[in-house]
């Protein structure tokens, strides 16, 4: 079959990665890509929004199966376009990606539900916003209501910290349009964990728990990115926690969504706190995490194409998913001055010897080819995954391969792993 993945960050890469072990899969085609799918698949210079452009591509080289990786396509109505085009594509319609494209609809739906989430009140007005924030003290959550790529959340230390998070966001349109509404909520105690899970809108089949690292600095420091590394399994999520996710987070979406009357089949991202028993939904995303993929990926061993057919054709409860007791690690190695500013064109040296190495994936993101050498194409640049028999033996060679890659201004996190070490 012909695949097409939609999308040109460290994600895409990681599920092209899994997609061309499939033995179902014959040639992939990915929009727009990067350099390091560039090596696996045929990249193709259509944009990730340009919906019209993807659907003649699609039906002119008779792609069977599409696969959205970023979340603005799905926001903007990808998969009901392409549906009505009776052409077949993984991932929710229009209104179940307001899950994640609305954090106003997404807070509303858990309170109305009855589902674990935060202390919060929504304002489109930044003096009722901040006059709230006085009023309930620091610290505190500021978020832009809409897509941010990830840097939409500011956990505000103090009451001027979040003053200016809201006139950064709401008056200075920092973040443009998303920041139109914010949701101010309480801040919660405890530590994060991500559970990605397959549905078909009737069966739910959570994967290998994953722990994120969204601070730009060691001891979870500086402002949040799009994540700086990550490792699955995460041991705070045990057998007995991922029982109640399922029970009290996971199944509840699901169902509180068709109570709305949405029917929603792809990936449910839970973005959790974990305080001892007490479980809180922080946000929902409605696609593959990044850098998340990037290690529950390597674990998984049945076909991805397989379960991504049983999705769409919601037959999810006959799949057996299979996973590797192994443990991964993600290090993101990002450009200087990210999440802020940074300078791309940097050449990159080294990946294809620490690629060389047995249980190494690096995963490409912010990459592209300048003749015939690798340079720097945006913020997050590689994701070198890792792994290992544990925790320590993933995070050492996880940074034995780091220390093999160089491009001017690189910076990364040296701690990722090291609360599932000092848990254990």
């Amino acid at each position: 079959m012909r695949v097409l993945v939609i999308g040109s960050g460290g994600r895409e890469h990681g599920l092209v990665w899994k997609l061309k072990q499939s033995d179902k899969v014959e040639e992939i085609f990915v929009a727009s890509g990067n350099a390091g799918t560039a090596d696996l698949a045929e990249n193709i210079e259509i944009s990730d929004s340009d919906i019209e452009g993807l659907i003649s591509f699609a039906k002119g080289r008779e792609v069977d199966l599409t696969v959205v990786g970023p979340e603005a396509p799905l926001v903007d109505g990808v998969v009901d376009t392409f549906e009505k085009e009776g052409l077949r594509i993984f991932g929710p319609t229009k209104d179940g990606a307001k899950l994640e494209g609305s954090k106003v609809f997404s807070k509303d739906l858990m309170k109305k539900y009855g589902i674990p989430t935060a202390k919060y009140e929504s304002f489109s007005d930044a003096k009722k916003a901040i006059d709230y924030i006085k009023k309930e003290g620091a610290p505190i959550v500021v978020k832009a209501e809409g897509l941010a790529a990830g840097k939409g959340v500011i956990v505000a230390q103090d009451v001027e910290e979040a003053i200016q998070a809201v006139e950064e966001i709401m008056v200075d349109e920092r973040f443009g349009q998303a920041g139109n509404q914010i949701v101010v909520e309480e801040f919660l105690k405890g530590e994060e964990a991500t559970v990605l899970a397959f549905t078909d809108g009737k069966t739910i089949v959570p994967m290998i728990p994953s722990q994120d690292h969204k601070a730009a600095y060691d001891g979870d420091k500086g402002p949040n990115t799009g994540g700086m590394g990550a490792y699955a399994p995460a041991p705070v999520v045990d057998d007995k926690m991922m029982e109640r996710i399922k029970k009290e987070v996971l199944e509840p979406t699901i169902k509180a969504l068709k109570e709305e009357g949405v029917k929603f089949k792809g990936i449910l991202y839970s973005g959790l706190m974990i305080d001892g028993d007490e479980i809180k939904v922080l946000e929902y995303n409605v696609r593959f995490g990044d850098p998340e993929t990037q290690v529950v990926l390597p674990l998984l061993e049945t076909d991805l194409v397989e379960i991504f057919e049983a999705v769409i054709d919601e037959r999810l409860a006959k799949v057996n998913i299979q996973w590797s007791k192994k443990t991964a690690l993600c290090v993101v190695m990002a450009s200087g001055g990210y999440p802020i500013n940074y300078e791309k064109g940097k050449e990159i040296s080294g990946v294809a010897e620490a690629s060389k190495e047995e249980d190494i994936v690096v995963f490409q993101a912010g990459t592209a080819l300048k003749g015939d050498k690798l340079v720097t194409a945006g913020g997050r640049v590689l994701a070198v995954t890792a792994l290992g028999d544990g925790y320590q033996d993933a995070i050492d060679k996880a940074y034995e391969n780091v220390e093999k890659i160089d491009f001017e201004g690189a910076h990364y996190r040296n701690d990722i792993g090291g609360k599932a070490v000092n848990r254990n």
